[in-house]
């Protein structure tokens, strides 16, 4: 049960995508704000999702067993930046970590296509975020053909089963993941075509929000229906029982933040966390640790 669902509202369960051909990417509105009318109805909502976040965390870091692998992928313009800050503004930074994967360095490129997301890893007790991931693989090196051929792969291993065979090799390292403690959230952020027409000219209108803005996000717009094919694909192919992919519609920001804030709540819950208990030798010695610390206090008083 998510966390949403304990105050009869919002059940996150519902964002989950199947395995297979029963998804269809076509068939998941990106306005859907559903329970909720308007951001003013879920303001109080997402202010106590942070709220018990941040507890769960704390309990997490305390723990030392578990991890967490939040992954983000959207299109340009999805609002991925502004949902993971506004997700993880109230946790300790000491116990997050945050990776935003760009164009592969040449050392990058000298390794498979996981070792970079392998080496960024959140450790036990830690949350961390993918802000993209080692998905861009089936994703715009599927799209741009020219990007596989730079990755320097021996010609035979590159056939037409190559898509399918990332796919398992993408399963199985996120099974093996979880086998060893590491609890993964993966989140497609999905925007419309329309609303991410909006927000890229409001970058262009508004010169505080200039810099925001990419050429190369214009070129790649032009390449909508291809991304949409590689996600739906994509989805279909890699969401497990162990690491399932959840659809958040993102034309209403503030719902999207809701929406990942209380997946996040729903995977710390399902992980049954506790504080460290001290055995009952600890807690003799703690005892005396504390009459001492008392007894120090009441002789100043003196």
């Amino acid at each position: 049960m998510s966390a949403a669902e304990n105050h009869g509202l919002f059940d996150c369960s519902r964002l989950r995508a199947p395995r297979g051909k029963r998804f269809r990417l076509a068939d998941r509105d990106t306005a859907d704000t559903h329970p909720f009318k308007d951001k003013d109805a879920a303001e109080g909502y997402l202010q106590e999702g942070v709220a018990r976040l941040a507890a769960l965390q704390d309990t997490l870091y305390a723990q030392d067993r578990w991890s967490v692998l939040l992954i983000v992928q959207a299109m340009d313009a999805a609002g991925k930046d502004g949902t993971i800050k506004h997700v993880m503004s109230g946790l300790n930074p000491q116990g997050c970590h945050v990776v935003a994967f760009k164009t592969p360095s040449e050392t990058e490129l000298d390794h498979d296509f996981l070792w970079r997301s392998n080496i960024n890893l959140p450790e036990r007790g830690r949350i961390g975020v993918f802000n993209r991931s080692y998905y861009e693989e089936v994703l715009i090196v599927r799209v741009h053909p020219p990007i596989l051929a730079g990755q320097m792969l021996p010609p035979s291993l590159v056939t037409k089963n190559i898509w399918k065979e990332r796919y398992e090799d993408i399963n199985a390292a996120e099974r093996y993941l979880t086998r060893n403690g590491t609890k993964i959230v993966k989140v497609f952020l999905n925007v419309s075509k329309e609303e991410q027409r909006r927000r890229f000219l409001d970058r262009l209108e508004d010169k505080d929000k200039n810099w925001k803005f990419r050429a190369a996000d214009l070129k790649e717009r032009d390449y909508w229906k291809d991304y949409m094919k590689a996600y739906q694909e994509m989805i279909a192919a890699t969401s497990t029982d162990w690491a399932p992919w959840h659809v958040v519609p993102a034309d209403h920001k503030w719902f999207s933040r809701l929406a990942v804030a209380d997946l996040l709540i729903d995977a710390l819950e399902r992980l049954d966390l506790q504080y460290p208990r001290v055995d009952a030798s600890e807690k003799k010695k703690l005892e005396v640790i504390r009459r001492r610390m008392v007894g120090e206090s009441r002789g100043k008083a003196r």
